[in-house]
């Protein structure tokens, strides 16, 4: 099966907002997710064209998509900015959905943003991930993070920091 990972086109932002509303109703959104459901799905149409826009150029954010080869959109993965690291990126939102999971499709979405990422002057990507969520933990760790040792705490709970430092194999071209 053939699977396509790539940066989000400006236009995209249905297909945006329809991956975001399947990955709150995933079951383990709670540990996984800062927003709810019912809160993104209350947005307009102008949120998510925003958020697409800013997602789809530039240095400052970027969002990455797994699609299938039916064209169904099934993962995703966003990197920011870092707040607390400069010269860093955070990443966030990350989901694959089930059914997908365990294919290869999150390796493929954190090699797009770690090359993005290298490209664009960052030497680490950063993620948050709740101290339940096992699961992420695992698929984290296998795409190269580790923890720091520091733990956040938000509003959903503890969260570990992991950290994954970019090298010259995360550009594209090396």
């Amino acid at each position: 099966m053939s699977v396509e990972i790539r940066r989000v086109a400006s236009d995209e932002w249905a297909e945006v907002k329809a991956l975001r509303l399947r990955a709150l109703a995933d079951e383990i959104a709670h540990l996984a997710f800062l927003d709810t459901l019912e809160h993104a799905s209350a947005q307009p149409d102008e949120f998510w064209q925003e958020r697409t826009r800013n997602a789809a150029s530039g240095d400052q954010a970027a969002q990455f998509v797994a699609i299938a080869e039916d064209g169904a959109w099934f993962g995703s993965a966003t990197v920011l900015d870092h707040r607390d690291h400069p010269g860093s990126g955070l990443v966030v939102g990350v989901y694959v959905a089930d059914g997908h999971r365990g294919a290869g499709a999150i390796e493929a979405l954190f090699g797009a943003a770690a090359s993005w990422a290298r490209q664009t002057g960052r030497t680490a990507l950063y993620l948050e991930v709740h101290v339940d969520n096992h699961r992420a933990q695992r698929a984290y760790e296998r795409c190269g993070f580790v923890r720091t040792g520091e733990i956040t705490q938000l509003d959903n709970g503890e969260e570990y920091v992991m950290v994954r430092a970019l090298g010259a194999a995360d550009s594209v071209g090396a």
